[in-house]
């Protein structure tokens, strides 16, 4: 069951990691042909980030809320 829960986890992660490297490479001009333009490139990396944190954040809540380890 923790196998699972880690991959489960581990895609988030790569998502959110993903998008700090986006984030780097626009600062240093570094242009991926997938994006259309270096700004969309920031974008998608900030949503990335947003996205995967915000992920692992819920699955974190989800879990502590089953358990009873949050407060009231």
């Amino acid at each position: 069951m923790r196998l699972i829960a880690l991959l489960i986890l581990l895609i988030p992660g790569v998502i959110a990691v993903l998008g700090i490297k986006l984030i780097r490479d626009t600062l240093f001009g570094i242009f991926h042909p997938v994006f259309f333009h270096i700004g969309i490139q920031f974008v998608a990396g900030i949503l990335f980030i947003i996205g995967g944190l915000a992920f692992i954040g819920g699955f974190i809540v989800h879990r502590d809320r089953k358990r009873n380890l949050t407060k009231k």
